[in-house]
């Protein structure tokens, strides 16, 4: 394949989504960072912050620096619609050939954006971020990470790279196709690998938040890891058929255990109510995991159903 260059022709060479969520302590200096790192090496490009609901002074700052520089630009949520929402806001707006998504916190270190243009010109149509070591969290919340990025990869069909986040440059058109996507509850990095084409990684570690504190909590967290496994992978409709199937055994193991013990003669002893409660309480417990698993994907074809607007934009600044 030849090698690709920006575009000349006055259109926007490269748009940066920004998730911002309670980022005052981070604005100023990612700013700078992202200033500093384009405008010697692009000609032409702009960056969407996207306000996903702020309580703090965000809105403001990011209104400001929008005012004083024609190339930043501002959506506003009118609450709080969650992180894939607000990539998939910023993704919709952007203009760019390119478009790079990344974290308002400074751990995405925007430097990399200038490796990633370089694997793009050479071909690449995705060059996402893969993280060899993070700094700034415990081992416990490291080994979490890890384990799930290999669980994912066990139960899905589509291949997801581990230790990877939304950080990524895309072409336009790989854009566009994330853009006709409808799904209701997204995981970006999950629908990016299930589009295919050249992708390409480049490993970096990790530093921690530049200021501030995470805002994204263990409820946040654990609810993402459920979209990314929910809408990539059948695998717990099938785990909940296995659940039958397990227990449907040993409970026809257990008959055929009791009707010899009966057969045995007058010495057979009835066993009391603890193994009866322990059978019951195990059909019980895998009748209702299946049910839950079954629910929660009845849940998302509601959601698909209703068709409401995945965010709802209150005002934009500089669009």
């Amino acid at each position: 394949m030849p090698a690709r260059t920006l575009p000349t022709d006055g259109s926007t060479q490269l748009s940066l989504v920004v998730p911002i969520y309670n980022e005052e302590e981070v604005i100023e200096a990612l700013h700078s960072r992202i200033v500093q790192v384009l405008a010697p090496v692009v000609a032409k490009w702009n960056v969407v912050f996207v306000n996903d609901g702020s309580s703090d002074s965000s809105a403001g700052m990011i209104d400001a620096i929008c005012n004083a520089d024609k190339r930043f630009k501002a959506l506003h949520f009118s609450r709080n619609f969650g992180h894939q929402a607000a990539v998939t806001a910023g993704m919709h707006v952007s203009d760019g050939a390119v478009v790079v998504v990344i974290d308002a916190d400074l751990q995405d270190p925007p430097e990399l954006i200038l490796e990633m243009l370089e694997h793009w010109v050479d071909g690449s149509d995705v060059v996402y971020a893969q993280k060899k070591k993070r700094h700034g969290i415990g081992p416990v919340k490291r080994a979490a990470y890890y384990a799930y990025y290999r669980f994912l990869g066990r139960l899905t069909e589509v291949a997801v790279p581990p230790d990877t986040g939304d950080f990524c440059l895309m072409d336009r058109h790989i854009v566009d196709l994330l853009n006709a996507m409808p799904e209701r509850n997204r995981y970006i990095r999950g629908l990016r690998a299930w589009l295919g084409f050249k992708q390409t990684a480049i490993l970096f570690d990790r530093p921690g938040r530049y200021a501030g504190t995470t805002k994204y909590p263990l409820r946040k967290m654990v609810a993402l890891a459920f979209d990314g496994i929910l809408s990539l992978s059948k695998a717990p409709l099938k785990l909940a058929m296995f659940f039958g199937f397990f227990a449907s055994a040993i409970s026809f193991m257990l008959g055929l255990f009791f009707v010899v013990e009966r057969l045995r003669g007058p010495g057979y002893l009835a066993r009391g109510w603890a193994s009866t409660i322990v059978v019951v309480l195990f059909l019980g417990g895998v009748q209702l995991i299946c049910l839950g698993v079954i629910g929660e994907f009845i849940g998302r074809i509601y959601d698909e159903v209703k068709q409401r607007p995945l965010y709802v934009v209150s005002r934009s600044t500089g669009i």
